[in-house]
């Protein structure tokens, strides 16, 4: 189902630390991390989106974007909403001021920045393996996501064939069209959920990520060193694995495993090229017994989404699937959305249709 969203942007200023109002005046110039909780104005018809901005994104350059884009927001946008902006002040935050911006009513939440912004927004959705709902559960529609791509990877982008500009995103947040997209959730031994909207692997690509997060001021490069280094001391390794409600299978010599629900990740390889957000089911990649230098003679087919015909490459639609180390084989890495979430064992399924997006 397809909604219209009518928005228009609002100068506002930074609100003082814990809590925040959006204000019929001028923002301030400089851009400092607030730990800003909005409240919409109850007297108030208009409808509230707030901006969950990491200005450290790229290296800093997201928040100098995000400076210059308010003109043309203001410009483009109108006059029927409150825009409420927020800066992130560190890991997580995003995910605090979400779920808060949720409970408190906002019409829509949307990530300005990369995966990383992007990934904590998502999760701000969900709370103690649940939706996180409105306050006042009568009010309608439910909060939309939305997205304004200012850093490194915006891989999300791609799948959708969306360009990586800011400007063509605001004016889809000026059209306001919604549907709802699936998101991954991730279980471990804890009991704690996580969720994923584009990609989450394991083994040597979660590896590769990890250590690709250390070299982010080398923008899309890093995804490269970060390969090369986990290379270094890496072996392939068998996984006990089950799909849907089947039997435990053993998986031998296994070098990366990608659950998609979306394509592309690491920058623009297209890993799970058949992975569709809206389709109700993961594309799951298997690649086994891959050497270094398969990885240098087959790079062009991981990024052009060509490899699937490749010996030792599998792939297959799932719902839910369980992964686990085999005994002595040592911490294997898992990362979601290119965010590093620990080690095996770990339960991924698909939430169908969990989200309306402004698109």
């Amino acid at each position: 189902m397809v909604y219209q969203l009518a928005v228009v942007a609002v100068p506002i200023s930074m609100a003082k630390p814990s809590i925040f109002r959006s204000q019929h005046q001028s923002m301030a110039s400089d851009l400092s991390p607030d730990s800003t909780i909005y409240r919409p104005d109850s007297t108030s018809r208009r409808r509230d989106l707030v901006f969950v901005v990491n200005p450290r994104g790229a290296n800093g350059q997201a928040g100098k974007e995000w400076k210059k884009l308010l003109p043309y927001i203001r410009s483009r946008l109108g006059g029927d909403c409150n825009i409420c902006e927020s800066l992130t002040s560190g890991p997580c935050h995003g995910i605090d001021i979400t779920r808060e911006a949720i409970r408190e009513g906002a019409d829509a939440v949307i990530a300005v920045g990369g995966d990383g912004t992007l990934h904590e927004v998502v999760n701000g959705f969900f709370w103690a393996g649940k939706h996180v709902i409105n306050h006042d559960q009568k009010a309608a529609p439910s909060t939309a996501l939305g997205i304004i791509p200012l850093g490194t990877g915006s891989d999300f982008f791609r799948t959708l064939g969306w360009k990586n500009d800011p400007h063509d995103a605001i004016e889809r947040i000026a059209r306001g069209l919604r549907s709802r997209i699936d998101v991954g959730v991730i279980s471990g031994e804890s009991g704690e959920s996580h969720y994923f909207i584009n990609v989450a692997d394991v083994h040597l690509s979660a590896k590769a990520g990890y250590y690709a997060s250390r070299y982010k001021r080398f923008g899309n490069l890093c995804y490269v060193i970060g390969a090369l280094q986990a290379f270094i001391g890496h072996q392939n390794q068998d996984l006990r694995i089950k799909i849907d409600d089947g039997e435990w299978e053993i998986y031998p010599q296994v070098t990366a495993l990608c659950i998609g629900n979306a394509k592309f990740f690491g920058g623009g390889m297209k890993i799970t090229p058949n992975a569709d957000p809206r389709s109700g089911s993961f594309e799951v990649v298997i690649l086994q017994d891959f050497k270094w230098y398969d990885f240098i003679l087959k790079l062009h087919k991981l990024y052009n989404g060509t490899h699937l015909s490749v010996k030792n490459v599998s792939s297959r639609s799932v719902h839910c699937i369980e992964v686990e180390r085999i005994a002595g084989a040592g911490s294997i890495y898992v990362q979601s959305d290119g965010e590093h979430l620990g080690f095996l064992p770990r339960k991924f399924c698909i939430l169908p249709a969990a989200i309306e997006m402004i698109n």
